[in-house]
């Protein structure tokens, strides 16, 4: 009897208005730190990859200014990897 393991999808909106908390020339940094504790938590995994294009999407306004929210898909593959990605639309 063994388990087959799936793919777990799953899209979020991580609010990101704590990081006004961080000095002015480290919030783009924070941001992409508080995505990944957002994905280990709920995602339960340690492995987190993010895209080049949500790495630009946080950093599309410079280092100062970054997004107050933002919608990512997480995707958890078999060996518990996560990669976080913006959503498409279809």
């Amino acid at each position: 009897m063994t388990e087959e393991k799936e793919k777990i999808e799953r899209i979020y909106t991580i609010p990101l208005g704590r990081i006004v908390l961080a000095p002015k020339q480290r919030r783009a940094k924070r941001t992409i730190n508080v995505i990944r504790e957002f994905a280990i938590k709920h995602m339960k995994s340690s492995e987190i990859k993010l895209s080049p294009e949500l790495n630009e999407k946080v950093w599309e306004k410079g280092i100062r200014n970054f997004p107050r929210k933002i919608t990512v898909k997480m995707v958890k593959d078999e060996d518990g990897v996560v990669t976080i990605s913006l959503p498409t639309e279809e």
